[in-house]
């Protein structure tokens, strides 16, 4: 097991350092309604990256089983063909990343956030995570890592469980903090959002081609 988890820890990793959905979470907990939509739009972020996580891992059962010392083809074109994406989306956050001390342009639909009923925020934080096209992406690896290691159920619910937490970790952290120092946490929030805006895509570039380069890797050694 413990080699699994070394194998999905870059993957949550790679989930986790999102701007967009910390900065909405952000976001929402500057707007009126922030304790309620906030929590919703977190418990939609856990839900959707579990969901993912789960139905990779369970369809990697449909992988062909293989002997434990014979080549893997299956498995390493799915990891060549997963890397190669990763790759493509740190190429294009390269290339979107801030040239100029102007803010970049976000999502039309943060505009809206201050309007947001717990409900709305629950199902948009299930979208982020679920459907990104990047989140599927390290969701497959882990699945694939997860369902291919021959774990017992129990072991396979320990690992998605820690695959989840550390994924969720930077939209929980901001939200927990401020449930609980509501008043000191403002300054710090907006900080955060504008680092994030003008940063984020240089190191989640880095983080993808890295993450991209190794799985290439470990998909040409499954040959």
């Amino acid at each position: 097991m413990g080699g699994v988890i070394g194998e999905i820890l870059p993957l949550a990793l790679g989930v986790a350092i999102s701007p967009i959905p910390v900065i909405a979470a952000i976001l929402m907990l500057l707007s009126p309604r922030a304790g309620s939509t906030s929590i919703g739009f977190l418990a939609g972020w856990v839900a959707g990256i579990v969901v993912a996580a789960t139905a990779f891992t369970l369809l990697s059962a449909l992988l062909p089983e293989s002997d434990s010392d014979a080549s893997k083809p299956v498995l390493g074109t799915i990891k060549l063909v997963l890397g190669a994406l990763l790759i493509l989306l740190a190429v294009r956050e390269w290339r979107g990343r801030p040239r100029t001390d102007a803010e970049p342009a976000l999502p039309k639909w943060m505009s809206a956030i201050d309007t947001l009923t717990p409900v709305k925020g629950l199902g948009l934080g299930f979208l982020l995570s679920a459907l990104n096209p990047k989140n599927l992406i390290m969701a497959a690896g882990a699945g694939i890592a997860i369902g291919s290691a021959s774990l017992g159920t129990g072991q396979v619910v320990v690992v998605l469980v820690i695959f989840t937490v550390i994924a969720a970790s930077t939209v929980a952290v901001p939200v927990l903090a401020h449930l609980a120092a509501a008043d000191r946490m403002a300054a710090p929030l907006e900080s955060l959002r504008g680092w994030l805006v003008h940063e984020n895509a240089v190191v989640m570039a880095t983080l993808l081609l890295v993450i991209g380069v190794v799985m290439i890797g470990k998909g040409i050694g499954s040959f």
